[in-house]
């Protein structure tokens, strides 16, 4: 069991391609990290924004309290004492990671790894098949370019990536073998090792911008707004961490500031995020972006109030 809880870290750590606060893990999460030994490594992180020590569901600003200590201010908590490990941060060792996994594969250690950038690696040819690694499947599906890039002669092309929230077949043609990373792989020994495919297994097709929460996906990188565009709108980091953070309120009308320091963003105040630059003036994906925000958030300017309405039925999500 403590085998299934470590890969299942190691996956969710690198799907999230970010540290985490050591305050954050579960009680399973926390028991597996003396077993994974190299696979994670205690990371630094700006500390002048730590999560509630007492209820651990807001980021807040960290200041001195003149005697030494530190100090912050939660939302829900008031006043509340940070201590030197409220801010203790771990990340996973990527390059470990590509490692394993080209040992798992079997890849001649001649091969090279390939950064193909935005989260994307190849990491090498496993029996003449080029083997990408990437840490979202979306990012692969809207970029074909990107197998085109790998591909050799007519051979197939082998892509591992995270578990999406929602599979609905298979997410490629023929020619391209899609591996789930957490249940083709597990970790033993220290190491990686490939698990045989199931004897029945269903391909399983992926839209990742099926809406789930309300009209947005389930990272709230899209939104099917119909009376806006009619295919669904795309957006950037920043604009679906601020969509997240006014989900999260369910439908109640917020502060920007806690709306940003929930997003975890620096901006001043949610609408930032959405404004169309000269630069982009007359681009469509801009254009729907700034369109979604009108028709999903309702200002009101003089009291300096946010709210999602569509999300007073909705159920609360955990911001990272």
């Amino acid at each position: 069991m403590a085998a299934h809880d470590a890969w299942a870290l190691i996956c969710r750590l690198f799907a999230g391609g970010t540290p985490v606060l050591r305050a954050t893990l579960s009680s399973r999460e926390a028991s597996v990290l003396s077993v994974l030994g190299k696979a994670v490594k205690p990371t630094v992180v700006d500390q002048s924004f730590v999560l509630c020590p007492h209820c651990q569901q807001h980021r807040a600003q960290v200041w001195g309290d003149g005697r030494g200590g530190r100090m912050c201010r939660c939302p829900d908590c008031g006043p509340v004492a940070v201590e030197a490990n409220d801010g203790a941060a771990l990340t996973l060792d990527e390059d470990w990671l590509r490692q394993k996994m080209r040992l798992a594969l079997g890849i001649e250690s001649r091969d090279g790894i390939d950064d193909l950038g935005d989260g994307v690696w190849r990491l090498g040819d496993a029996r003449r098949s080029p083997v990408l690694l990437a840490r979202d499947l979306a990012r692969v599906l809207h970029e074909p370019a990107l197998l085109d890039r790998v591909r050799v002669g007519s051979g197939d092309i082998r892509v591992i990536t995270p578990k999406p929230s929602t599979p609905r077949g298979s997410p490629f043609g023929a020619g391209v073998e899609w591996m789930a990373l957490e249940d083709r792989f597990t970790f033993y020994g220290g190491g990686i090792t490939l698990i045989g495919a199931p004897p029945s297994a269903t391909p399983v097709v992926i839209d990742p911008a099926t809406p789930v929460n309300g009209p947005f996906s389930t990272d709230f990188r899209w939104a099917t707004l119909p009376d806006v565009q009619t295919t669904p709108i795309q957006f950037t980091d920043g604009q679906s961490r601020v969509l997240g953070a006014l989900w999260s309120f369910k439908g109640e009308a917020t502060t920007a500031e806690r709306i940003m320091q929930r997003a975890g963003l620096d901006s001043a105040k949610p609408s930032d995020l959405f404004k169309i630059k000269a630069k982009d003036k007359g681009k469509p994906g801009p254009a729907a972006q700034h369109a979604a925000y009108g028709a999903l958030v309702v200002t009101q300017q003089r009291a300096g109030l946010y709210a999602m309405p569509c999300a007073a039925a909705g159920k609360e999500v955990a911001m990272t």
